[in-house]
């Protein structure tokens, strides 16, 4: 019993190669049609869209065109070429405005390029782009099912950049160039007030600053001395049980020494 279903089974795979081979060479959009769309709905996709790319612009303008070029679209989502997806589904969006697949459509646009966006430390020109798309779908369906997933993926890509303009900043930091730090900061601050990382650049600023006064020739240091007391003002203020304050207490207390000196002396 086991060896006869083994036996059909494997007849069965053999038929459905045979058939697949068949479609492709055959000059019958219809027989390709067919089976394409059986593939796809069987979830071979990557057989369905070779099919799919065969026919598609022969039915352009015609009633079953709207179809091949949606399943086309979702077949590359579904094999995970999500370059060729996100061309396809904007594609189809601009080709059938009217249908009722949409909606679908742009947001699996939108996912496509999110799912293209890469790792923070790499260009982050598709992280844009994904953004873009995003906004995009949010914009004209506030009320869809998909609204949820599309603002997850949204703050995801939002603080992927953040992370990238925060490592970045820091960068200066590293190789002690205190004053584009401190104007990275500033930078990062403004375009990010609400930033998962304002806690930490907040306190990277002073670190900038605080580096700068401490190294600063004597007629710049007492203005540099105050600049960072009150970027330390700042942290406190809206952070006052911040994880950095032992070592920015610690700097304040230097600051306050040097700025003793500077009142002495007036």
């Amino acid at each position: 019993m086991i060896r006869f279903s083994i036996l059909v089974t494997v007849l069965l795979l053999a038929f459905s190669c045979s058939e697949y081979q068949k479609a492709l060479k055959s000059e019958d959009i219809k027989v390709k049609y067919e089976l394409a769309e059986k593939l796809y709905n069987e979830g071979n996709y990557k057989k369905a869209v070779r099919l799919f790319e065969q026919i598609a612009t022969q039915y352009a303008g015609k009633p079953q065109g709207e179809r091949i070029y949606y399943f086309m679209a979702d077949s590359y989502y579904n094999i995970e070429d999500y370059y060729l997806s996100a061309y396809q589904f904007e594609r189809f969006a601009k080709s059938y405005p009217r249908s009722e697949k949409v909606e679908e459509a742009l947001f699996y646009n939108a996912k496509s390029q999110y799912k293209l966006s890469p790792k923070y430390s790499i260009d982050q020109a598709e992280t844009n782009t994904a953004l873009e798309k995003l906004q995009v779908f949010i914009n004209k369906y506030p009320e869809s099912e998909h609204m949820e997933e599309a603002n997850k993926m949204t703050l995801e890509l939002r603080t992927k950049l953040e992370k990238k303009a925060f490592e970045i900043a820091k960068q200066y930091n590293r190789i002690k160039d205190y004053k584009a730090a401190i104007k990275s900061w500033e930078l990062f601050l403004s375009e990010y007030p609400g930033s998962v990382y304002r806690e930490d650049a907040l306190f990277q600023k002073m670190l900038a600053s605080y580096n700068l006064a401490m190294n600063s020739i004597y007629n710049r240091q007492e203005e540099r001395l105050n600049d960072t007391k009150s970027v330390y003002n700042t942290l406190k203020r809206f952070y006052s049980q911040s994880k950095y304050l032992r070592e920015a207490d610690k700097m304040l207390e230097d600051i306050n020494n040097e700025l003793e000196k500077f009142s002495k002396q007036s």
